[in-house]
């Protein structure tokens, strides 16, 4: 059994909100860990449906010691393996969903665009309050998915679509309401990086194949 360390329980802590989110709206999730040196990266794909078509979310942890470790393993039980000592007993390997096995480049991105936390979180804001309005209960599962695609595939800085932003509010990402704080717009090749403040959520662009994992 893999044992990880993470550097603080502070780590520990942020570690473990990313997953309850994630288990909140999936409770059979899975989830990609990769350590690399003194870095642990874990990747999760929203169960949004229309509203996360494409999307990976990131949350980086740092180690205490240095690791190498690819496996992909039940977030629940990821969870439930985090000690008060912040150490990580990694789970058993399971077979995951089609998004776990596509890696992208890690390296090359360039930065194409830098925007205020504050923007971003009221343009997320407004297209919730637009899907809120345009939906109703009981709306046929097709109508839902239309209306979805329509807002949430719309670009923000040119290029981005808002599933992108709408995944870094809902996981936490964008953090508490900052004037100061921001985000940058990444992009290598066909694939799009929101960089925010507490995470990373990235997204193929239209028409490539495949989806996106980061560092």
């Amino acid at each position: 059994m893999t044992v990880l360390r993470l550097a603080d329980q502070a780590a520990a802590a942020d570690l473990g909100g990313y997953l309850t989110r994630l288990l909140r709206y999936d409770r059979r999730a899975a989830v990609r860990v990769r350590a690399e040196g003194s870095v642990l990266g874990t990747f999760g794909h929203p169960p949004f449906g229309e509203a996360a078509e494409g999307v990976i979310t990131l949350r980086a942890s740092e180690l205490a010691e240095p690791a190498s470790l690819d496996a992909t393993v039940s977030a629940g039980q990821l969870l439930d393996a985090i000690a008060d000592d912040a150490s990580v007993a990694v789970p058993a390997s399971v077979t995951g969903p089609g998004w776990v096995g596509m890696l992208p480049p890690r390296t090359g991105w360039e930065r194409i665009a830098e925007l205020a936390v504050l923007d971003v979180a009221r343009t997320v804001a407004g297209g919730v309050a637009e899907f809120r309005a345009e939906t109703e209960p009981g709306m046929p599962r097709a109508d839902f998915d239309r209306i979805a695609g329509a807002i949430w595939s719309r670009p923000i800085a040119d290029r981005l679509p808002l599933r992108a932003a709408h995944a870094a509010q809902v996981f936490g990402f964008l953090g508490p309401p900052d004037a100061e704080a921001r985000v940058e717009v990444l992009r290598a090749g066909s694939w799009l990086r929101l960089e925010a403040p507490y995470g990373s959520v990235s997204v193929r662009r239209a028409g490539a194949p495949g989806l996106l994992f980061t560092r």
